[in-house]
């Protein structure tokens, strides 16, 4: 693929950095490192390519198949675990390695530099020069590396980096390889500054009109002879304007970096409110003052006042309204992207959920980009932020004991992420209470240990651990395990069907379904007590790489979204019921559920379409999903009859229809409520595809080098409706400044790659994304297909 910037040219932009002084009125500066990489896969330096980040290496890697012996199928996923591969998305594991030069000016001679990573994926080592200088063990989490006296001031460094995905064991799931996220370069003064995450912002009280905000902010004064410090605090609302302020002036407590000053509290008459219907964001600008009166740094950051409130009476309150989670527990990949954490994707992906009625993501299993997290606050998504999958080398990194990490993770953890309103809860990892490690008492104590450290750096949430089962004895299972009774609030993956048991014999229980099975799609929902219970996230809601069912799968298929986000039959059942909004939607059943059992849940799920083009007698079983009292089904308009909604909670807003006759020309759901049409759905038959339609998504693309443009395909027959059984070739070429990045269709088993220019059709439709270039101007993107006589030529433009 075309690359987007040379390495000269992003080395090109240090050497502009001004000194940064109080004098010149320059406080600290942060430099994007993402453009103008090279890279090489393999321990061999040779073959080198220009990328740009975020980069996830092995995104564009071949399918590996497995052997014969390691072949599993769609119904024994305990023999289909037996490829050393298919948790990882049948690609290649290994090493990967960046290089990058950097023109340091001789003028920052004097100044602190620093090199900060938000992560490399699985684990990484940074050179400087040669020279080793930090690294992580744990990628999902970011770091910095102080520079300073490391750098050839006036002279080119290089900068080399390396990623290694680690042996097949050492995840679960697809997690990308590589400089994932973003890589920045910050220049602050070297007497005076900030340290890493120094704000805390927290909302004490809001009543009467009034909130009281509370801000603790952390820095490092080098001269040992200060007496006083001095900070300037600035409220500003969402254009900007200035809604409080006020100096503090505090004793100097010591010279070690990231020392904690309270500041003044500030106050705020008639806040508007975060919630998520209206995610109103403020930012506290904060200044360290030298002792002539001068800025020495400024850091901001943005926030939302809103106040929450956890009981087992109500389960959870946003701003004294009651609230029920209602989201997806999903890896941190972004489809046929990968691991590449781009805010755009984020975004996508979040305005996806939403118009859905979701309004909740548990970051299963560990911490998701900077970008996601405030993509969710801006968007109003609620979220349980969680540290790991499980306590263990093997799953956390698989190079260090996790003894030997937690300590570091759960400080950068949390300082990162606990000023985002989106952040309700903390959990601290995934179904791991049947392993009495890493101290024998099945996770009580290592439980104890991070919620103590964590609770030095916020009080403010309660915290958590996802269980599966929720006892520690498969064969009893009456009693909730230790954990489960430790835990501020009990997770059950699944197990939602003890909420009230475990209730009545423990009344200070709080019960959050942390993971929820699509196959159990309306129960899990309908049969929870929803006046009580936190919520539930349900597992796998949209299609991802990895815990593959068995090749040729390449990953998770039963989600409510395919891969390329294009929303299955089932979404439309979820959104009757998360949404006010009146559904009723058909859903086709052209393959029943395989019977997939994993950890004791069947985890299959039937295949739909909405494809109306059938054989000549055929008769068909399907689905109404509805929110309505009653569907009518009409095929050419002749009633085939009307069902109530079910009462049942295992099949309300699900009802079945078998044995309809196919008749070429529609078929037609019709829901009542009240007495009175409030949605239709209709499925006609169509002629043969003649043409290709896009239909970009985004609008205001900017021309940042990092941006996306996402571009849905779809043949169309000659009356513009959707050919559902269209499976021609598509070839994709891009001119004007943007490039490629991804192509999809939705296929989960298909052997094309994502990062090629060419891709199939699958139900009649394809996703092409493409990556802005820092030039704005024209892009065409150009489709063709032997299939179709005329070629698209979609005209676009990035600004």
């Amino acid at each position: 693929m075309k690359h987007l910037h040379s390495i000269l040219a992003a080395a090109a932009i240090l050497a502009f950095l001004p000194a940064a002084s109080a004098a010149d009125g320059i406080i600290r500066d942060t430099v994007n490192l993402n453009p103008g990489w090279q890279f090489h896969y393999g321990e061999e330096h040779q073959g080198w390519q220009q990328v740009d980040l975020p980069h996830d290496y092995q995104i564009s890697q071949p399918w590996i198949a497995p052997t014969a012996n390691e072949r599993g199928n769609s119904t024994d996923l305990a023999a289909n675990f037996r490829s050393t591969l298919s948790a990882r998305a049948f690609k290649e594991l290994g090493v990967g390695w960046y290089r990058k030069s950097l023109d340091i000016p001789e003028r920052l001679k004097g100044q602190r530099i620093l090199l900060d990573f938000e992560g490399i994926m699985l684990v990484g080592d940074v050179y400087l020069n040669g020279e080793r200088i930090g690294g992580t063990d744990y990628g999902y989490l970011g770091f910095e590396i102080d520079i300073t006296d490391k750098v050839n001031y006036g002279g080119t460094n290089e900068l080399t980096v390396r990623a290694d995905t680690m042996g097949p064991f050492n995840s679960r799931w697809y997690t990308g390889g590589g400089l994932y996220r973003d890589v920045k370069l910050v220049v602050t003064p070297a007497n005076g500054y900030f340290t890493r995450h120094p704000l805390y912002i927290r909302t004490e009280e809001v009543a009467r009109g009034k909130a009281v905000i509370d801000i603790q902010a952390a820095i490092y004064l080098r001269s040992r002879e200060v007496k006083t410090v001095n900070f300037g605090v600035r409220l500003l609302d969402a254009s900007g304007a200035v809604v409080a302020e006020q100096r503090t002036e505090t004793k100097y407590k010591n010279w070690l970096p990231g020392s904690e000053y309270e500041l003044e509290p500030l106050t705020v008459d008639s806040p508007h409110l975060w919630s998520c219907e209206d995610p109103y964001l403020y930012t506290v600008e904060v200044s360290l003052y030298d002792a002539q009166g001068q800025v020495c740094d400024r850091v901001s950051e943005a926030f939302g006042i809103r106040t929450f409130e956890f009981s087992p009476a109500a389960g959870f309150k946003l701003n004294g309204e009651k609230v029920v989670l209602k989201g997806a527990a999903n890896h941190h990949t972004l489809g046929p992207l990968g691991a590449a954490a781009y805010p755009r994707a984020e975004e996508q992906l979040l305005k996806m959920f939403k118009a859905f009625g979701y309004n909740h993501i548990r970051t299963s299993h560990n911490p998701y980009s900077e970008s996601f997290l405030r993509a969710c606050d801006q968007l109003g998504i609620l979220v349980v932020d969680e540290l790991y999958d499980k306590w263990n080398q093997q799953y956390a990194g698989g190079r260090r004991d996790w003894k030997a990490l937690w300590q570091d993770n759960v400080v950068e953890w949390v300082k990162r992420d606990r000023n985002h309103p989106c952040v309700v809860m903390w959990s601290f990892g995934n179904e791991l209470q049947q392993n009495p490690e890493p101290f024998g008492d099945f996770g009580v104590t290592a439980y104890r240990l991070q919620r103590n450290l964590l609770h030095k750096y916020d009080r403010t949430r309660p915290t958590t651990v996802a269980m599966h089962p929720r006892y520690r004895n498969w064969e009893t299972d009456e009693i909730p395990c230790d954990l489960a009774l430790e835990t501020d609030v009990a997770s059950y993956n699944y197990r939602y069907m003890y909420f009230p048991g475990d209730g009545a014999r423990y009344p200070w229980m709080m019960f959050y379904q942390s993971e929820a099975n699509t196959n159990g799609i309306p129960g899990n929902w309908f049969a929870m007590d929803r006046d009580k219970v936190i919520g539930l996230a349900y597992w796998g809601a949209i299609d991802y790489l990895g815990e593959s069912g068995g090749w040729p799968a390449k990953g998770w298929a039963q989600g409510a979204f395919d891969i390329s986000g294009e929303p299955k039959p089932y979404a439309y059942l979820v959104k009757s019921m998360f949404s006010d909004e009146p559904v009723v939607h058909i859903g086709i059943i052209e393959q029943l559920a395989a019977d997939n059992i994993w950890n004791g849940v069947q985890v299959g799920t039937e295949h739909m379409s909405e494809n109306w083009n059938r054989e000549a007698g055929e008769e068909v079983s399907l689905y109404t999903f509805t929110n309505g009292d009653e569907v009518e089904l009409f095929v050419n308009g002749r009633s085939q009859g009307v069902k109530q909604n079910h009462t049942d909670p295992a099949q309300r807003n699900r009802i079945k229809w078998e044995g309809i006759p196919y008749k070429s020309g529609n078929i037609e759901a019709v829901a009542h409520k009240d007495g009175r049409v409030v949605a239709r759905h209709k499925i006609e038959t169509v002629g043969k595809p003649v043409k290709l339609v896009a239909e970009p998504a985004v609008t205001g693309w900017k021309a940042d080098g990092k941006d996306l443009q996402y571009v849905r395909i779809t043949a169309q027959d000659s009356r513009g409706r959707r050919v559902w059984t269209a499976e021609d070739e598509l070839q994709f070429t891009v001119t004007g400044n943007a490039c490629l990045a991804a192509v999809a269709n939705g296929d989960i088993t298909s052997d094309e790659i994502s990062t090629d220019s060419h891709v199939r059709l699958f139900h009649g439709t394809a996703l092409v994304i493409l990556r802005s270039t820092d030039r704005s101007g024209s892009v065409t993107l150009s489709v063709s297909s032997p299939a179709f006589k005329k070629a698209l030529s979609i005209p676009l433009s990035t600004r």
